[in-house]
């Protein structure tokens, strides 16, 4: 049986490289709607109703009328996968990151709307919840989370500043209101209670990411050693063929770049530590368009779709 699925908001970056990743897989069917149409609601309606799941790839404002387009197609409705960050701590919507927990992936399976993650939240929230969850990070710890992201994190606005000629600095910090959007979202779901300090930062590279939290570990409870978080890290992830955490000791490590996995959609984890110093560095390395964006899309679209 073919599957259908609409993505509305194709021509968007992230809506390209979900179409790209599902254009192999034979079991899906891929309905496009004409440039001309794509404002077009009775259009988009249309197709809405002819498909088993719709994508949305739009602005947070259009995502919300798209979801309110697909609800009055009442029993015919389709699923929904919403990548904007519309949804993301939204009652009724189940959380796309499919390593959250062990049951996660199958809280997906049996959904009908599910929020794609954010990149920098996928990364952040990666670390902190098993830790979290341990008890080796008191929900109420002050967190700082500083990150970097290639341009194409920032969407077309800001790609268009670097491409095709580059009027953006190499390097620049942003969201210095201490405000982000994905501030509500990393605590909902990595556990914590108390608000942390979010950083972000855009690079002149297309795209890649680095998510690092620094922690002073004689202020955790029983003075946990790095190893100890690592190890922590190491169960909750077992199995998960997509995240892996890397040995930070054996790999002898010194420096990281962000580019490392572009084109993939893997996430490396990191716990780096100098015992005597009591200091341990947390580190996310993922591509921002792939576990980042469309890789995790297509990962629930399939998930929900039984592909």
């Amino acid at each position: 049986m073919t599957i259908s699925v609409f993505i509305d908001g194709e021509a968007g970056t992230t809506g390209l490289q979900i179409r790209e990743r599902l254009a192999s897989e034979s079991a899906i069917r891929l309905l496009s709607i004409p440039a001309d149409k794509r404002k077009d609601v009775d259009a988009r309606r249309t197709l809405m109703g002819m498909a088993d799941l719709v994508v949305l790839c739009l602005p947070d404002d259009a995502a919300k009328d798209a979801v309110a387009l697909a609800a009055d197609l009442g029993k015919s409705a389709p699923k929904i996968v919403d990548a904007s960050t519309a949804h993301r701590v939204a009652p009724g919507w189940v959380y796309g990151f499919a390593e959250l927990d062990a049951d996660q992936s199958e809280k997906i399976r049996a959904a009908r709307h599910v929020t794609n993650p954010g990149c920098y939240p996928t990364g952040a929230i990666a670390l902190l919840r098993p830790l979290v969850a341990a008890g080796l990070i008191p929900s109420d710890h002050p967190i700082t989370v500083n990150a970097v992201s290639g341009y194409s994190g920032g969407g077309r606005s800001m790609i268009e500043t670097y491409e095709p000629v580059r009027s953006a600095p190499n390097f620049e910090l942003y969201a210095l209101t201490l405000e982000h959007k994905h501030v509500p979202e990393l605590m909902a779901y990595s556990g914590l209670q108390r608000r942390p300090i979010f950083v972000p930062s855009v690079g002149n590279f297309r795209q890649g990411m680095l998510v690092s939290i620094p922690l002073h570990l004689n202020t955790l409870p029983g003075s946990p050693r790095a190893a100890d978080l690592e190890a922590a890290l190491v169960r909750h992830y077992a199995g998960a063929p997509s995240v892996r955490v890397v040995d930070a000791a054996a790999a002898a490590h010194t420096r990281l770049e962000p580019e490392a996995l572009n084109g993939t959609d893997e996430l490396e984890l990191f716990v780096f530590g100098k015992s005597e110093l009591g200091h341990a560095l947390l580190v996310a390395r993922l591509d921002n368009l792939g576990k980042g964006a469309a890789g995790a899309a297509v990962q629930n679209i399939k998930l929900m779709l039984g592909v």
